[in-house]
């Protein structure tokens, strides 16, 4: 089996990576991304890797990954939000033109490969006055990103139907726990106050004790990846949208959990617009997702335990 992945290098994509190696039905790993750090090193040692540096818009990156026909695509390379939002140009090219030719590309091969979207829960447009988000909400995007992933979607959908590939775009929160400072992205707060916390160390928190996250850990972003590339078809629904189960949780009780009762390490300094586009989230009620085998991290022990494995 030929996998490819794009943004292979980056916090998901390299955890993504690293559980594909270990599967024997894996026979070839086409990984793109920008740079590679010390974690390809292993990568280039294995015999099933070929590793294509650049952009993944790029001919002679696509050329690299597509030599062969791919059975699964693997699509987690973007240029996050609140960069996008600062360079809105790169963030069009990134987001849209690079990724619609991305599909366009897997299409033109003749293979109908499973095609894994990394898509965000930003096509919903800010949702604080919200009481609750299912999976017939109609997404609203209010910034460039969510109306780019909300693009790609339809793109990916109308590929899917006229048979060309076979998609699955996977609506995503913030993931955590990235390390260090975070490039960009503007839920950066969720991931700093699991490890800050953790570590024993204070935490200036830039949402309120009472601010209302969307959570998933790492290792369950990557286990819900692989059950996508596994589902049949005929399961799909016609939109070829999942939005994920997530836990729903307040910045105070993730923090009791990762400070492990600490509360005091937790000084509080409400930025209203951070707050009120990543931390007012209502209920997510998703039953098909559930009913399809997607899952979230189970309680709020577990995702710490997960965020920082």
């Amino acid at each position: 089996m030929h996998i490819i992945v794009t943004g292979a290098a980056g916090y998901v994509g390299a955890a993504l990576v690293d559980r594909l190696l270990a599967l024997d039905t894996v026979t070839r790993l086409s990984l793109a991304d920008q740079g590679f750090g010390a974690q390809a090193a292993a990568w280039r040692r294995d015999p099933r890797v070929t590793l294509a540096q650049g952009q993944f818009g790029e001919p002679a990156v696509l050329d690299t990954l597509l030599g062969e026909p791919a059975d699964v695509v693997y699509h987690l390379a973007s240029v996050p939000g609140g960069l996008a939002q600062r360079e809105p140009a790169l963030g069009q090219r990134v987001n849209l033109h690079d990724t619609l030719r991305l599909f366009d590309a897997v299409a033109a091969t003749g293979q109908a490969a499973r095609l894994v979207f990394a898509s965000s829960v930003a096509v919903y447009g800010p949702l604080a006055h919200v009481d609750a988000v299912d999976e017939t909400t109609a997404p609203a995007p209010q910034s460039s990103y969510g109306a780019h992933k909300l693009m790609a979607e339809v793109h990916l959908a109308d590929l899917s139907r006229r048979g060309l590939v076979d998609g699955l775009s996977l609506r995503m929160p913030g993931i955590v726990a990235r390390p260090g400072t975070s490039a960009g992205h503007g839920s950066a707060f969720m991931s700093d106050l699991i490890r800050t916390l953790s570590a024993g160390q204070p935490y200036a928190c830039p949402v309120s004790a009472a601010a209302r996250c969307w959570w998933m850990s790492r290792a369950r972003c990557v286990d819900n990846l692989l059950h996508a590339a596994s589902l049949p078809a005929q399961q799909l629904p016609a939109s070829r949208v999942v939005q994920l189960p997530v836990l729903l949780a307040s910045v105070l009780a993730v923090a009791h959990e990762a400070s492990r009762g600490q509360a005091s390490l937790v000084s509080y300094w409400p930025d209203a617009r951070i707050e009120n586009t990543f931390a007012c989230m209502p209920a997510l009620h998703t039953p098909s997702a559930r009913a399809l085998g997607f899952v979230d991290d189970g309680d709020l022990r577990q995702l710490v335990n997960n965020a920082l494995a």
